[in-house]
């Protein structure tokens, strides 16, 4: 007993090493403090780093969107980093395909080859970093959690942070109606279409944002409208065009049951009689992710209130532009799903926790990200003055987000009490502190100046 408990203490020291020695390979291409020797692959191909990339803390590669040249060729993709090569293996990336898009493998010791799902042999490139760097890191990573001016903050007038937080109010709300005006566009100028998406999107809730925008994009609404008094056929034609109703997208361990129910088959039989009457493709399954999501918050159950608030016709714009209060937002965008999702959470799987309906916390993210910003948009477009100041009432009404940048923010000292003052700081700490554009921030000045 006594000699496990020594492996096992050994084995846990081991494990927090290659975290440590992780994230700061992570910390060091970040920032970009390389050695000043040109950098090379295992192989002797040269690599030039002209973007990092953004880095990723939730699901998938370290670093996504990355550009190099590796050997004279320019590469986009995603960068992934370990501090030995043969993590790559033990962290089961070979059998993953959300891995197949990397181009490059960053260690800090190189000791095998890796190939990818798809059988690509990936170039790796030893990240060598200079000692001082290496003894600077220790002080510096406290620091990297937070923007370098955080001791400043308490020491700011209310009036100059409260100014500079409406302004970035008005900054985020006017990027998210950019993006609006651009489903605009890419819906032919439809703005229920518009609607749609930009709903869709939010219900991903951050993780699965993109694979839900993608999503509202492969579904033909003026065809589906056609079918909006069933609501059997319209989560069948949800569900088909998510790539849910393919049998390989059940986990194993619960694909007999799934199939021994029988609401499995009958949604994708429907769903191939439609689909083939429309000509319709579905997107693919690949793009949900699933790692460290509550059931409530699984693709299969999203979609399934999705379809409920479609087909009760509460998702038309125009059932938005009439409510006054954040009340009756709330409650024309309440949902539930169907029948089945009340007691599973994937195809075959059971669930007594699933919840039937939307959280009031995600109904004040919906209000926050779906329907301010449409009004928002929607009163530009129109140059109706009352939208817009609804829109930024409706943000004052609201508490303030619980999230992770949020929190981030109030620990340096900022007072945040309003949907307007989060989505503030949102703003900042995504367009301002991960920039390093600290000479176009007011905090950055006051922080230079003094």
């Amino acid at each position: 007993m006594m000699m496990f408990g020594i492996f096992y203490v050994v084995l846990l020291r081991h494990n927090q090493r290659h975290r440590v020695m992780e994230k700061f390979i992570h910390y060091v291409w970040k920032h970009k403090m390389f050695p000043l020797a040109p950098l090379h692959t295992t192989k002797g191909e040269l690599v030039e780093v002209i973007d990092c990339g953004l880095h990723n803390s939730d699901a998938g590669p370290d670093f996504f969107n990355a550009k190099m040249k590796i050997g004279g060729t320019l590469w986009v993709g995603n960068v992934e980093m370990h501090d030995k090569s043969s993590d790559w293996y033990v962290h089961g990336h070979d059998k993953n395909e959300a891995y197949n898009n990397v181009v490059l493998h960053v260690v800090g010791q190189a000791n095998a080859e890796v190939f990818t799902q798809n059988g690509r042999q990936l170039p790796q490139m030893v990240l060598a970093v200079p000692q001082k760097v290496k003894d600077r890191y220790q002080q510096l990573i406290v620091t990297d959690n937070y923007p370098p001016c955080y001791a400043i903050i308490p020491q700011l007038s209310n009036l100059m942070l409260h100014s500079w937080m409406s302004r970035l109010q008005t900054e985020r709300l006017e990027r998210k109606t950019h993006d609006i005006f651009q489903r605009v566009t890419r819906c032919d100028g439809s703005w229920e279409s518009a609607f749609f998406v930009t709903m869709a999107r939010n219900y991903g809730f951050g993780v699965n944002s993109d694979a839900f925008e993608t999503w509202a994009y492969h579904l033909p609404l003026q065809q589906v409208a056609h079918h909006r008094d069933d609501l059997f056929q319209i989560e069948a034609l949800f569900m088909g065009q998510a790539g849910l109703l393919d049998e390989q997208t059940i986990p194993e361990c619960y694909r007999e049951e799934a199939l021994q129910e029988g609401y499995f088959n009958r949604l994708a039989a429907e769903y191939r009689f439609l689909a083939h009457k429309f000509q319709w493709k579905p997107m693919p399954s690949r793009l949900w992710r699933y790692l460290r999501l509550r059931p409530q918050n699984f693709p299969h159950i999203r979609i399934s209130q999705l379809a409920t608030l479609y087909h009760s016709r509460k998702s038309d714009l125009s059932r938005l532009l009439e409510c006054a209060t954040i009340e009756q937002v709330k409650t024309l965008l309440a949902t539930h799903v169907t029948p089945y999702w009340e007691t599973h959470y994937t195809f075959g799987s059971t669930s007594c926790t699933t919840a039937k309906n939307i959280s009031d916390s995600s109904l004040n993210l919906l209000v926050i990200n779906t329907a301010v910003p449409m009004l928002f948009a929607y009163g530009r477009h129109r140059n109706d003055e009352k939208l817009c100041d609804r829109a930024l009432g409706f943000l004052e009404q609201l508490k303030a987000e619980n999230n992770r940048i949020v929190r981030l923010w109030q620990q340096c000292g900022l007072v945040v009490h309003t949907a307007g003052d989060s989505q503030a700081l949102i703003q900042l700490k995504k367009e301002y502190c991960d920039r390093k554009d600290c000479l176009r921030c007011r905090i950055g000045y006051e922080f230079l100046k003094r």
